[in-house]
């Protein structure tokens, strides 16, 4: 294997995860802004209140994004080791 062919691999790997990860973080970025716009503006500054919103939000982007996130991650595992005796050389 050589330098081309290791930060392709790279560069591949950590564009899948941007794309598996993404929606899930621009989910939780949003709920969190809004949870937090609220909170200055009823002056509740309570920890908690937080937490919950996000993890419903994140479970459901899950229940969305999910089937979509698998099949990104299964298509780039397969693509792996079906090229890998070709890594070998």
């Amino acid at each position: 294997m050589n330098e081309a062919v290791a930060i392709g691999l790279a560069r591949e790997a950590l564009w899948t995860s941007l794309l598996v990860g993404g929606p899930i973080l621009g989910i939780t970025l949003v709920v969190g802004i809004v949870i937090s716009i609220l909170q200055a503006v009823t002056q509740v500054n309570e920890m908690t209140l937080t937490f919950v919103p996000k993890l419903v939000a994140v479970f459901v982007g899950m229940l969305i994004f999910g089937p979509w996130m698998m099949e990104t991650m299964l298509s780039f595992s397969a693509g792996l080791f079906a090229s890998m005796a070709s890594y070998g050389r």
